[in-house]
């Protein structure tokens, strides 16, 4: 009879560990498109021309999969959208002919690895609300969830499969021994698990690989400062600023295109228009802890900065500088220069900033790590129509006109060198 249990008891093991197999398995197969990398590399190669929730240069992202009848056909849209053109896809032209015949950029760098992180994105992005103009104290959208979900999810369950068979394997212990005693076997007494050597062992080794994970991380992430967000001295938005109101970048940033730094705006700039606009109308104005602004408050805050008396429209006393408080740090070693990225490498804004049009207060969107620095430059591909800048590599030119390559990237002008970012 006991044989008899503990036979079932094995099969019943065996039937766990295959459930719990299953299980990470059919994580793993949802899970095929990384959201945090594809957010990523949607600020880097789509963010110029699309966004999931509204129409840009391109369509809205939001459901783009269900709209093609492939997914293998918008893979190849997205690596050369000519070639899904000439094969005469209904779908393809009449997106061509909606958007005036604009051709979609080709991105044939991309891997269908990195094309699913992009579409896990778009579609967790499109399963979020989009960001309002106006929102209320507690809110929150998806720019503010925590990344990484899907490897907490991961760990939790990895935990309850561990216990389980533990639990499993204890049973199976003492089922055996029953049977073994029923039958007049000697058998010596069971260990109790946390008196196991085996066990012990191992939970010393789960907890050094994962103390050392840890120690890890937190020795690279040193130093870095992403989703920094200071309180500034007067509350500036860049989204009433830059987006509501269209104000290039470069009006305020002159030294972008100009200079290493962009530099931050002297108050001469603000009050080049703040002058005129003594009072704030826009939609209400919320910190990051959704607590009200007065906008029009703000705006005496500079007034009060740079002596100005808006009554009688003139300086009345001397001025004093905003004292802002620097987001973007990088180390001293690190050369960095916006001109050349801005210029030569007609690199948007957001590629490094973020979503810097729908931001109220400004914070560090990437780690601007040296891995996050390299992997662009392995992806991004030199313009190099029309750009005197890479006049000199005469070389590349030649494969591009012979068709021997269809695009060059920053990595095979050097981008990857020691020297081009290390003092």
């Amino acid at each position: 009879m006991y044989r008899r249990v503990s036979i079932l008891m094995r099969k019943h093991f065996v039937s766990v560990l295959v459930l719990c197999v299953g299980m990470i398995a059919s994580f793993s197969a949802r899970a095929a498109g990384d959201p945090t990398k594809g957010k990523a590399l949607f600020q880097q190669n789509c963010a110029s021309c699309h966004n999931v929730h509204k129409q840009l240069t391109g369509p809205a992202l939001q459901g783009v999969e269900e709209r093609w009848s492939d997914k293998k056909l918008l893979h190849q849209w997205i690596h050369n959208s000519a070639s899904v053109l000439a094969s005469g896809d209904a779908y393809a032209n009449a997106l061509y002919n909606q958007f005036n015949k604009t051709a979609m950029t080709a991105f044939p760098s991309l891997t269908d690895g990195d094309i699913d992180d992009i579409l896990s994105y778009i579609d967790k992005e499109g399963k979020a609300a989009p960001a309002t103009d106006t929102k209320t104290p507690g809110t929150t959208t998806a720019g503010g969830e925590e990344e990484g979900g899907n490897g907490l999810l991961f760990g939790i369950i990895t935990l309850i499969l561990a216990v389980v068979a533990l639990i499993l394997m204890q049973i199976n212990s003492n089922l055996n021994k029953l049977a073994a005693d029923k039958e007049g076997v000697a058998t010596p007494e069971p260990v109790p698990f946390y008196k196991n050597k085996a066990y012990i062992a191992l939970v010393i080794v789960l907890l050094f690989i994962v103390g050392g994970y840890f120690t890890i991380n937190g020795a690279i992430g040193l130093g870095r400062q992403k989703d920094y967000m200071p309180q500034q001295p007067i509350f500036y938005s860049h989204k009433v600023h830059a987006g509501i109101n269209q104000i290039n970048c470069l009006y305020c940033h002159a030294g972008a295109e100009k200079s290493k730094h962009a530099m931050i705006p002297s108050e001469n700039i603000c009050m080049n228009c703040h002058k005129v606009i003594s009072d704030y109308s826009g939609p209400q104005l919320f910190t990051a802890e959704g607590k009200k602004v007065n906008g029009s408050a703000e705006i005496q805050k500079l007034y009060d900065h740079v002596g100005w008396d808006k009554t009688a429209k003139e300086y009345t006393k001397p001025g004093k500088p905003i004292e802002w408080t620097r987001i973007h740090n990088l180390p001293d070693h690190v050369y960095f220069n916006h001109s050349q990225h801005v210029v030569a490498g007609k690199q948007q804004c957001q590629t490094c900033h973020g979503a810097i049009t729908e931001m109220d207060e400004v914070h560090q969107f990437a780690d601007l790590s040296m891995g996050w620095c390299i992997n662009c430059h392995r992806t991004t591909k030199v313009q190099f129509a029309d750009n005197k800048y890479y006049s000199i590599f005469e070389k590349f030119h030649e494969q591009v006109k012979e068709g021997k390559i269809d695009s060059v990237t920053v990595e095979m002008v050097g981008g990857t060198e020691c020297q081009k970012c290390h003092y």
